[in-house]
């Protein structure tokens, strides 16, 4: 073997760089009372560096096309990359508490092992590479959705977290093997040029697509998601709800295009009922919810829906869509439960939308921001959620069939069910009064940091027209 082949993985190699580093500051200033301002420079630090691997690193292959990456995944790395900085600043206020403050350097350990897997899950190119890296990434994520063990709705999350990501990390097996059984390989290019629509084949290709719909919980594969953001601390839940969903999304849609391309026929009408399902499922619960992480978690399914609309169009299109829509989505995703945590902090640890009524009264800049993230969710403009929405539509028309003609119409219609469910925190903030509203309080330095971030990506990449054309060069 030439090991002089992991020199090809530039992104991978120095962020396990990186993980090594946090864990050695993590054992240095193991007894140190400034343990947690070192691990908290050192990680966001490295974080912020990590974008310029992403950014320069080559479209290459290594070790007889295991690992492959492209443009465009280099440029979906460094938006994952981007989106756990920012959860790594808003998190500061959390990890500061005394029940997790000699924890924070298993939180970033995590919270990188996770990301590592994001990586290697989009530059397989293996079915069974893929699927180490979905592995990687999903089992330090139930670790942070239990990091806080002294509540017991976290316990709980994780507990349903995982018990429903193995199976259906074992119905994606179940799958694999059929697909395996019917081309006799698993590298990507040899399954594409051998792959034919036969019953196995077929099978393969439906569980495979249900075991990586749980992770991006399109319905019908959704059940856990309220419950796990409810029971999550605020801080994972964002980073669940966001960069884990994102990375799972566009590793679909790369298999889909250039695995399973052959089998259009089978997985587009497949994809149409999930996205129909997805938007229209989700919008009407979430009309239902008084809890706000539960509120979000469905949000964030419909928006998984939206996601998918890209994969419809089947084009470079829809891949800078797709990429586009994960850009804008992180920071408005994120500014909301930057927001969130600060109400919570603030207020017993309440995430209940009663919380919220007459915020504008007694903290008027934090509801104005967000006021903003809510309306880039709903794509209302000139924010850049209407820009992305914008672009999905038009991915997903760009195939041109009656089908793909009538999904993006109920897309439509479900958009203004959002709008509607969106505004019920703004009516809470800003109509309705409460007897003895949240009071005042000051933002710590690090939230403030993470919603400047976010708000000027929300104002900004829906205006800067460079950022999609740059997007759509790399796809």
């Amino acid at each position: 073997m030439n090991y002089g082949q992991f020199l090809n993985m530039i992104p991978e190699a120095t962020l396990m760089a990186i993980l090594v580093i946090v864990f050695i500051v993590d054992f240095a200033f193991k007894n140190s009372a400034k343990k947690h301002e070192a691990l908290y420079l050192v990680s966001g630090l490295l974080l912020l560096g990590q974008i310029v691997p992403c950014a320069v690193a080559d479209a290459t292959s290594a070790f007889g096309g295991l690992y492959v990456t492209t443009s465009a995944v280099n440029v979906m790395k460094l938006i994952l990359t981007a989106g756990t900085l920012v959860v790594v600043i808003m998190a500061q206020p959390w990890l500061r508490k005394e029940e997790i403050r000699n924890k924070e350097g298993e939180f970033y350990m995590l919270v990188i092992s996770t990301l590592l897997g994001m990586y290697m899950m989009m530059s397989s190119g293996h079915f069974l590479m893929f699927f180490l890296g979905l592995e990687m990434a999903s089992v330090p994520m139930a670790c942070l959705v239990a990091f806080d063990k002294m509540r017991q709705n976290s316990a709980e999350g994780a507990a349903k977290f995982i018990l429903t990501a193995t199976f259906s990390s074992g119905v994606m097996l179940f799958g694999l093997s059929f697909i395996y059984g019917a081309v006799g390989t698993l590298y990507f290019e040899d399954v594409v040029n051998a792959i034919v629509t036969t019953p196995l084949t077929i099978m393969g290709l439906v569980f495979f697509f249900s075991g990586l719909g749980f992770k991006i919980s399109l319905v019908p594969f959704h059940f856990w998601t309220a419950d796990t953001y409810q029971g999550a601390p605020t801080a994972v839940t964002g980073y669940l709800s966001v960069v884990s969903k994102g990375a799972a999304a566009f590793a679909l849609m790369t298999i889909l295009m250039k695995v399973f391309g052959p089998m259009i026929d089978v997985w587009q009408p497949l994809l149409y009922i999930v996205i129909v399902l997805s938007i229209t499922v989700a919008n009407l619960f979430a009309l239902r919810q008084s809890e706000l992480k539960r509120f979000m978690a469905f949000s964030s399914i419909s928006q998984a829906g939206y996601i998918m609309l890209a994969v419809v169009g089947n084009s470079s299109m829809g891949i800078a869509s797709l990429t586009y829509y994960v850009l804008v989505y992180v920071v408005a995703n994120m500014a909301v439960f930057t927001v969130i945590s600060l109400v919570e902090n603030n207020n017993g640890g309440t995430t209940e939308m009663d919380a919220y009524n007459g915020l504008y009264t007694t903290n008027p800049k934090l509801s104005f921001l967000m006021t903003l993230a809510l309306f880039s969710l709903a794509g209302i403009p000139p924010f850049a959620g209407m820009f992305s929405k914008f672009f999905v539509f038009m991915a997903a028309a760009e195939q041109g069939s009656f089908w793909a003609y009538f999904v993006v119409f109920i897309a439509l219609i479900n958009t203004v069910a959002s709008l509607y469910y969106y505004l019920l925190i703004v009516k809470a903030m800003y109509i309705k009064n409460a007897e003895h509203p949240l009071p005042t309080f000051k933002s710590d330095c690090d939230s403030k940091v993470a919603l400047a971030l976010c708000t000027a990506g929300i104002l900004a990449f829906g205006v800067c027209s460079c950022i999609f054309d740059w997007i759509v060069q790399n796809a």
